[in-house]
Formats: C-alpha cells, structure tokens, sequence
C-alpha cells in the first residue's frame, strides 16, 4: 500500500491558534515503511482520528525548527517508541532542530534522542537511504538557513516536499523529476512575504517541474481567505497540471493521479 495522509493543512500561528485547521504533518506509507514529516501541533490527535498508528513509524523528518513543524515531535517519538522500551526508528532533520544554534537551542530532548535507533542532522542536498527508499535534503531558501525540503525516491514514483521556501534556481534543478510535488504555500496571488510561497511562486514552480500531480497546503489565514481551492483552480488552469488543495484528512494514493482523490470536493 502507497498512501499519504495529511495530519492537518495550517501554515501560520493565527490558523493554528485559531484551530482553523491542524497542523500535525503528512504520513507517507510506502509498503511497509512509515513516514511522518513536519509533525507539529495536533500530530498525536489527528494520528488517532485518521486511524494512524504512530508506533508503525520508520522515520521522521522534520524541515526546520519552526513550532508548526517540530511542536510534537518529542510526543511522536515518544509513541512510536512505547516511551524508549523499543528503541527504534530513525529522524531526519535540519541543523536548527538537532544542534543548538545562534538564538535557538535543539528541540528534540536528549530524553527523546535516547529512544532513537538513529538520528541524522541533514544538511542541504544530503542524501540518505532508508530501506527501499533514498532522501535527499532539498536547498531551500527560508528563514532559517538550515531548513530543508525532502525528496523521496520510492520505487514507483518520486515525490518532493518543499517545506518553506521561496524560488532558487538551485530549488527548482533538484525538483526535476518529481511526479508528486507538495507545496507549503501560505499566501495567495503574489502576497507572499518572509520567504514563503504564494500562489504566483507555485505557479513558476509547477510550470518548470511540470510533475503528474501538484498537491497545496500549510496555508495562512490570507490563503484562507481567499479560498485555497480557488487558487488551486487556478493554478491547475494556468499550468495545466493535476492541482489539489489540500484538506486536513486528505488521502492520496501516489499511483492514481487521474482518479478522485478522497478528502476532495
């Protein structure tokens, strides 16, 4: 079974604190393997209400520091480890999260790292295997210098998550060859500020890597507002590539990019 699951769609504070939409990350099933990425706020309770076994996690990955991507990180470790009675299970994250850097400290406890098999600090463009699956760390340009995106090539198909990020040319290169490409993209139009993504900055990015489907999400209260499936329209209208808006609780199977997806209207 190949599946992803979105754990919850917000981008900003002002949606999460509002609870205006989750924000516990995307779980990626490729046969046996179980990833989660970015899990922040939410990530255990929307694990349990889209039947979601955390305890079957491979790895985690985590694209940077920031709380609506790591804030449960240390409660996801600790339920796919039974609390360190098993220890198991790998995390892939960016400098930000794992060292202690200037103005910010590690946000994994060095109480949670114990009950690790591994835990690896991946720098731009660095690659890693995890079972019949190669990571590769994406170069994007964010806030945070150490974040990272994350490119899986998985047997079938390859898929590529931005994280946060604005457009480099260097991006847009490793993108290449995607066939499922997320977007975090919290503005609409051409609003994008602090180094995200707009519907414009989408638009470019899905016209160059042209993948078989293009999936939005981690959207802001503008984004909101404005209606992420009317910005999906068009951004489908425009680029002429399969666009989805995600919802929290979308599922998607990765190899029926032409069939309905469940979660969408």
């Amino acid at each position: 079974m190949t599946q992803l699951i979105f754990l919850g769609t917000a981008g900003d504070s002002a949606v999460v604190s509002k609870q205006l939409r989750a924000s516990g990350g995307i779980i990626i099933r490729i046969e046996d393997l179980q990833f989660h990425i970015d899990p922040g706020p939410g990530a255990l309770y929307k694990a349990k209400e889209y039947g979601v076994n955390l305890h079957h996690t491979t790895a985690v990955l985590v694209s940077h520091n920031g709380i609506n991507h790591c804030n449960d990180l240390n409660v996801v470790v600790d339920a796919m480890t039974h609390a360190g009675i098993e220890q198991r299970g790998i995390l892939l994250g960016s400098k930000s999260l794992l060292v202690e850097q200037e103005g910010s400290h590690p946000f994994l406890t060095q109480h949670h790292r114990r009950f690790l098999e591994k835990v690896i600090a991946m720098e731009k463009n660095h690659k890693v295997a995890v079972d019949l699956v190669e990571i590769h760390a994406l170069p994007v340009d964010y806030l945070d210098p150490t974040a990272i995106g994350f490119k899986f090539f998985c047997p079938t198909f390859t898929l590529s998550y931005t994280g946060d990020t604005i457009v480099t040319p260097e991006l847009l290169e490793t993108l290449t060859g995607t066939d499922l490409l997320i977007l975090n993209v919290p503005y609409p139009g051409n609003k994008g500020t602090y180094k995200n993504l707009d519907t414009q900055l989408a638009i470019k990015i899905i016209s160059h890597v042209h993948p078989k489907l293009a999936v939005l999400t981690h959207f802001g209260l503008e984004m909101l507002k404005a209606d992420p499936l009317l910005e999906a329209r068009e951004v489908q209208r425009l680029t002429g590539v399969q666009t989805i808006a995600a919802q929290d609780g979308l599922i998607i199977s990765p190899g029926q990019y032409k069939s309905p997806v469940k979660g969408y209207d």
